[in-house]
């Protein structure tokens, strides 16, 4: 049996190689003919196995996907439209001016004194309070017991541009003032004139834009197109946050409910503009939907086991004032499901990319090999996530740990409080739904790549004619020239003749 494409007589295969040439193949495709032979093709099915974009999956395994993520889709943009706030409320309410409940505007240190702290009427703390630190001799060291500054701070917008008003910084206060120093006031109005205004904070406007810039230059140096793509997807996740999910639980709306439409809708725009229209995306959409479901059911069982009320700082008790139908509960429960979704996506993706990789690397694997070496790189996600949970809520909670520390607190009270048993039921159940995320994804890709490309690869390649092609014959075939026409050396690729051995 010949390989050629084209009818005509065939040379006699070479004896060195196993392979005949028809006439007016030049060499680099006769040597495209052995090459894809060596590798178990025919010349008509020989193909390379490059590092670009996976190959599209079949027809039907796009209809079946789509029967899945369609509807989801559709229901979100139907939630999206029901639970539309049309705008947070609260904007045109009276201002209670405490806390975050107020007004405010720029403002600038344009003086700085120092002056009497029994002038200004303020107490500092006595040396054994612990308020400063002493010296190995047991005085005070310099500044414990300093002067106080008095800083003047002029409004630099809003109704009352111009106007100025003191501030008294204590000698032991954490917040330092400079001249020409921008900061933010707050304006109660039902406060006496020379009280209306007062200090909140620094104005960090400069290096908060300058450390966004830095960021996004480096996404973009790096990333190139996925980066910016990256940045898109990162602007469309704060507008769904500030523009739906917020107004959204201030209008009244369940917060799970919202936690979960807002969050379906930041998955599908941020995973599909970054990742592309394909099914690796697809299914890691779907692994990101079991994992949610399953944080979901988690958390609200145990939230609810645990009695957590969610009210356990001064923020929430503020919202719960200001706004009595917030279901305090379900806040707590919406914000494990956002804080897990980020996570999620990022361990989804990485597995998916991971099995597609693998499939491509050995195209004859099947899926429970692919499974099984998709699952190794997971494990080693796994453990590295988990700990960074874990870190990162110990970080973000080390004031609170140095509390319970200086107050010598049993570790089993400390762990069972609700404002720290709250973190831990968070922090446990997203991390649940992140380590079921790695089989569940890992499972379905594998399953999806070895259904689609498994099929083509079993079925025997053909040839013109509609007979099967076979294995090249190790006997050579009979030439018609007779005995002297096989006695003869064959001729090799490039025309020169060869010894028989």
């Amino acid at each position: 049996m010949t390989h050629s494409n084209v009818p005509g007589p065939a040379h006699p295969p070479d004896p060195a190689s196993g392979h005949g040439h028809a006439p007016g193949h030049d060499h680099g495709q006769a040597h495209g003919v052995a090459h894809g032979q060596a590798h178990g093709h025919v010349h008509a099915h020989a193909h390379a196995h490059g590092h670009g974009p996976a190959a599209p999956v079949s027809r039907h395994l796009r209809k079946v996907i789509a029967a899945v993520l369609v509807p989801f889709a559709l229901a979100v943009l139907t939630g999206l439209v029901v639970l539309w706030p049309g705008g947070a409320p609260g904007h045109g309410h009276d201002h209670s001016g405490v806390g975050f409940d107020r007004p405010t505007f720029d403002a600038k240190v344009v003086e700085l004194a120092e002056v009497d702290c029994d002038k200004v009427n303020v107490q500092q703390p006595p040396p054994s309070s612990g308020g400063g630190a002493q010296s190995p001799g047991g005085t005070p060291q310099d500044g414990e017991h300093g002067p106080c500054h008095k800083a003047t701070v002029e409004v630099t917008e809003g109704k009352d541009k111009g106007h100025t008003f003191t501030e008294v910084v204590p000698p032991d206060s954490t917040r330092t003032y400079s001249v020409g120093q921008g900061v933010v006031v707050g304006y109660s109005e039902k406060a006496p004139r020379k009280l209306q205004y007062s200090v909140v904070d620094t104005d960090r406007d400069l290096p908060m834009v300058l450390l966004a810039g830095v960021f996004a230059l480096v996404v973009v140096l790096v990333g190139r197109l996925r980066g910016v793509l990256a940045l898109v997807g990162l602007i469309i996740s704060f507008a769904v946050l500030t523009l739906f999910i917020l107004p959204a639980i201030l209008q009244g709306s369940n917060p799970l409910v919202v936690a979960v439409v807002g969050g379906s809708a930041i998955m599908l725009a941020t995973l599909y503009l970054c990742h592309g229209l394909s099914a690796r995306t697809s299914v890691a959409v779907l692994g990101t939907l079991v994992s949610l479901l399953l944080i979901g059911v988690l958390g609200s069982l145990f939230i609810g086991w645990a009695q957590l009320t969610g009210n356990t700082d001064d923020q929430t008790s503020l919202v719960h004032g200001l706004y009595p139908g917030i279901e305090i509960r379900g806040l707590l429960l919406a914000g494990v499901l956002i804080g897990s979704l980020g996570v999620l996506d990022d361990v989804t993706v990485t597995q998916t990319s991971a099995v597609w990789e693998l499939r491509e690397a050995d195209p004859g694997a099947s899926w429970r090999r692919i499974y099984r070496s998709a699952m190794r790189i997971g494990r080693d996600h796994i453990a590295s996530v988990v700990n960074t949970l874990v870190l990162a809520y110990a970080g973000a909670a080390l004031p609170l740990l140095l509390l319970f520390s200086i107050a010598r607190s049993d570790v089993t009270m400390v762990a069972t409080s609700e404002v720290v048993a709250e973190e831990i039921i968070r922090t446990l159940v997203g991390s649940i739904g992140l380590v079921a995320s790695v089989p569940v994804t890992t499972l379905l890709a594998a399953l999806v790549v070895s259904a689609d490309r498994s099929r083509p690869q079993e079925a025997a390649p053909r040839v013109e004619g509609g007979a099967p092609a076979g294995p090249p014959p190790s006997i050579p075939a009979p030439s018609s020239g007779g005995p002297a026409a096989a006695r003869r050396p064959a001729i090799g690729a490039r025309g020169r003749r060869r010894k028989p051995k």
